[in-house]
């Protein structure tokens, strides 16, 4: 094979790839430096290159822009979502933002600016303002006829607007397709008309989604106007950050903090929490230097701190897990705090008991002191009991007074739960003295 054809040939297994492979690809390529990306993405043809875009983290793809060549930048941002196109967009700087629109048409950066002017992760940054309307005193037949004429967009549900553009309900897709050609969208127009204000935070998209099971959310202003619509892949997009980003603060990084983000960046979220974390570290230390003689006299008692420290954590951040799950998907709700609280307090008992019982025995037997068991044990039972109730209220207290749970629940958790393990343990270990020395 020459060398003026091999080229062809591997441009052509790439397209074919890319076509066949669209996720797949997307995954390998963002992989790649920025250097090597933009050339890569240069060999696949416009439709295949937007999808595979679309597919990439944003934070990549940002970097990738003020490397595209002008025609690369029109095909990929006039071609994907708008709220796609935002979410790379805000992570640029703002001289990359003005090269990339000055590439663009006019009334699509009108739009993009317009949506990036929403509060980040609202509702109106995650909608795609391309929204087809569908007048409500329109027949079926007619609205077919519309329908066919929309290219590029896969509808599953029907905005349906009065003449005033303000929102009437959603018509879904079998629902047109199986109606006389003859009925009006007003009659087939769901009982309840769901939709969400565009200032709405993203926690409640998610919540809306997860409540009626649909794919497609229409947004709309404080008039009632149709603005756009929210879509099925926006919005499982939203609920995976949603999730990921509050198991990142429960661990103290920051909900912005990606994992290619700059080192200073992530140093700036991540180390404040950690000189928190370092202060509550102190104050269970500080517990524990109230008991150094006690320590000193028996020394086996710093063998078992771990222990009790380790399984009221544990239990703690069980009752945190099940509660923040809960405050996410509206199943929990401040106003239920003593049917949560309760419940956790008896599963922490029950299961203090049962750890109880076998960390007792173990303890016993080893040190060859049955009140070495005994102290090990009522100090599980009262520190796991401690922590379920600790893990139901912290996050609940904190959402009550406006907070976000996830970003210190588990800080304040870890503090409590240390301290109460480590002071019943020492406590009741100082209280029987007699008894662990005889």
């Amino acid at each position: 094979m020459s060398e003026s054809t091999t080229p062809s040939c591997a441009d052509a297994l790439i397209h074919e790839y890319v076509r066949l492979f669209p996720a797949e690809a997307a995954s390998h390529i963002e992989r790649m430096s920025p250097e090597e990306i933009v050339p890569a993405l240069a060999l696949v043809s416009p439709p295949e290159l937007a999808e595979t875009v679309r597919r990439m983290d944003p934070d990549v793809v940002a970097a990738c822009v003020p490397a595209m060549q002008p025609e690369m930048i029109r095909t990929v941002f006039t071609r994907v979502e708008p709220a796609v196109g935002v979410s790379v967009f805000v992570r640029m700087e703002r001289k990359d933002q003005d090269r990339a629109f000055s590439h663009l048409p006019h009334h699509l950066v009108r739009e993009y600016r317009s949506l990036m002017s929403y509060p980040a992760e609202s509702a109106g940054s995650l909608m795609d303002s391309r929204v087809t309307m569908f007048r409500e005193d329109s027949t079926v037949e007619e609205a077919l006829v519309q329908l066919r004429a929309v290219k590029g967009r896969d509808l599953l549900d029907l905005c349906v607007v009065d003449r005033e553009n303000q929102l009437t309900g959603m018509v879904p897709l079998h629902r047109l397709v199986k109606a006389d050609l003859g009925t009006r969208l007003t009659e087939l127009v769901d009982g309840e008309s769901i939709h969400i204000p565009d200032m709405a935070e993203r926690e409640e998209v998610v919540a809306l989604m997860e409540k009626y099971q649909i794919t497609t959310i229409p947004v709309v202003n404080a008039d009632g106007f149709l603005m756009g619509v929210i879509r099925h892949d926006t919005i499982f997009r939203a609920a995976q950050a949603e999730i990921t980003e509050d198991l990142q603060t429960m661990f103290g990084a920051g909900r912005e903090e990606r994992a290619w983000s700059p080192v200073s960046f992530s140093i700036r979220k991540r180390l404040p929490w950690l000189e928190v974390n370092l202060v509550t570290a102190f104050l269970a230390s500080f517990v524990v230097s109230l008991f150094e003689d006690t320590i000193a006299q028996i020394t086996a008692l710093a063998v078992f701190l771990p222990i009790v420290a380790g399984q009221s954590g544990n239990t703690g951040c069980q009752a945190l897990a099940v509660v923040m799950r809960g405050l996410a998907l509206r199943e929990v709700r401040t106003g239920n705090w003593w049917r949560v609280t309760r419940k956790e307090a008896a599963i922490g008992f029950i299961n203090g008991l049962v750890v109880a019982a076998t960390t007792g025995l173990a303890v016993g037997l080893w040190t060859g002191i049955p009140a070495f068991g005994l102290v090990i044990g009522i100090s599980m039972v009262a520190s796991m009991l401690v922590a379920g109730v600790a893990g139901a209220l912290i996050p609940l207290l904190l959402n009550a007074v406006g907070q976000d749970p996830a970003q210190s629940s588990s800080i304040i958790l870890t503090t409590v739960t240390d301290v109460v393990g480590f002071m019943s343990f020492l406590g009741l270990a100082t209280l029987m003295m007699g008894m662990l020395t005889a």
